[in-house]
């Protein structure tokens, strides 16, 4: 004789019925490497931060290799305004002095990066926080970058200070992390041939600890839906010739394009597929992960 179920019991029914829907991508991503870029509002939001935290357990506990690569641009302004330190910005990135540089390091090395430790650990992992310095993960070289003189059309080298992009990632360090339960959360310090500390924009080193990885995924959390076409409708998913197109036609503008550029660059060192996820949506990585629709843009 069948029973009328409970609240409860039927709550739990349904939790039972989403995971066994699961199983099969669980199964189809087992043993593989997804590195998440990690930022933003997601951050910052304490509710999110703690799902986040829960999720990335729930991967390494199913068989798959998480790598967290985590930004802090919000934390180190504070930081900086309450140090009263001054900051300027060209084309999206923080001129990097040696004092700013200290700054920028404690700030993601220590506080934001122990934050992140923390929560993951608390939700029962077993987290180890680290910047590109630890074991020479990350070398780095200053970013070069010029730009054009409306006046003179004259090409300018520019001077970032301490801004750096990564010559080379040491997967002896991801590998070991890749055989133990250990998952590894990485702030974007790298440090140069001579020892100099470099700021590194955390997207760029999240497309080259994928690549390096021999990452199955790269899942960018970003404060946005994904990319949208004219008409504001989420693009689901989209090739790299495609996304090159939407970029040379404008479709693809502003702070979008530098996502995207990451995402294409780590498709081309291997990665299987690259994807834009919002991450200020609940359990991001798993609805992206784990169900056939997916939760943002995917490139391949």
């Amino acid at each position: 004789m069948s029973e009328t179920l409970n609240t409860d019991q039927a709550a739990w029914l349904e939790k039972a019925g989403i995971l066994a829907d699961a199983l099969p991508y669980m199964r189809a991503h087992s043993g593989e490497t997804v590195v998440i870029k990690y930022g933003g509002h997601a951050m910052g939001d304490d509710k999110v931060a703690d799902s986040f935290a829960r999720d990335i357990v729930l991967l390494k506990q199913v068989g798959i290799n998480p790598i967290v690569v985590h930004g802090g641009g919000p934390q180190i302004g504070a930081m900086l305004e309450r140090l009263k330190i001054q900051s300027s910005f060209i084309d999206g990135l923080r001129v990097t002095d040696a004092a700013t540089v200290e700054i920028v390091e404690m700030v993601l090395s220590g506080s934001i990066n122990k934050q992140i430790v923390s929560a993951i650990n608390k939700a029962g992992g077993s987290a180890v926080g680290m910047s590109g310095k630890d074991g020479n993960l990350i070398r780095a070289r200053k970013l070069r970058r010029s730009k054009r003189d409306p006046g003179s059309n004259i090409e300018k080298l520019l001077d970032l200070g301490f801004v750096g992009e990564p010559s080379e990632i040491n997967p002896h360090i991801l590998n070991t992390f890749e055989e133990s339960d250990i998952i590894p959360v990485i702030a974007p310090i790298g440090v140069g041939s001579k020892g100099e500390t470099f700021n590194i924009n955390a997207d760029t080193v999240a497309g080259a600890i994928a690549g390096a990885a021999d990452a199955s995924r790269l899942l960018m959390l970003t404060d946005v839906a994904g990319v949208l076409d004219d008409e504001g409708q989420l693009i689901k998913e989209m090739t790299v010739g495609q996304a090159k197109t939407l970029i040379q036609s404008g479709a693809i503008s502003g702070g979008m394009i530098p996502k995207v550029e990451t995402c294409l660059d780590a498709v081309g060192q291997g990665v299987e597929a690259a994807v834009i996820v919002d991450g200020r949506v609940t359990h991001a990585v798993l609805l992206e992960l784990f169900t056939p629709s997916g939760a943002g843009s995917l490139i391949k």
